[in-house]
């Protein structure tokens, strides 16, 4: 089982290039053989800074929460600061003397 894995993929005259001629599948594996070694070297790099990333991510998340849950709360309060000072029964202003005159 193993060994069919590997020839899927390993395998030029097996995998879906077989139809392709030998020189361009060679150089079609080339390509990928050199893109996937980019993609381990990065990842195992990554694993070394792996503590610092995932506080920087844990950071940022944290940040959205709280800005989008400050949002969410100033959505659901009154529509107006000054709603707060309005009589519920009539609508009129409880207390409108700004400068205590």
């Amino acid at each position: 089982m193993l060994r069919e894995a590997y020839d899927a993929v390993m395998n030029d005259d097996r995998n879906a290039m077989s139809v392709l001629p030998k020189t361009t599948r060679f150089q079609i594996m080339t390509a990928l053989a050199f893109m996937w070694s980019v993609v381990f070297t990065v990842s195992v790099g990554s694993y070394m800074l792996f503590g610092p990333t995932v506080i920087a991510h844990l950071a940022i998340l944290v940040a959205i929460f709280f800005t989008a849950d400050i949002f969410r709360r100033a959505k659901s309060r009154a529509s107006h600061h000054r709603d707060a000072m309005r009589n519920p029964r009539d609508g009129t202003a409880l207390y409108d003397d700004v400068w205590g005159s």
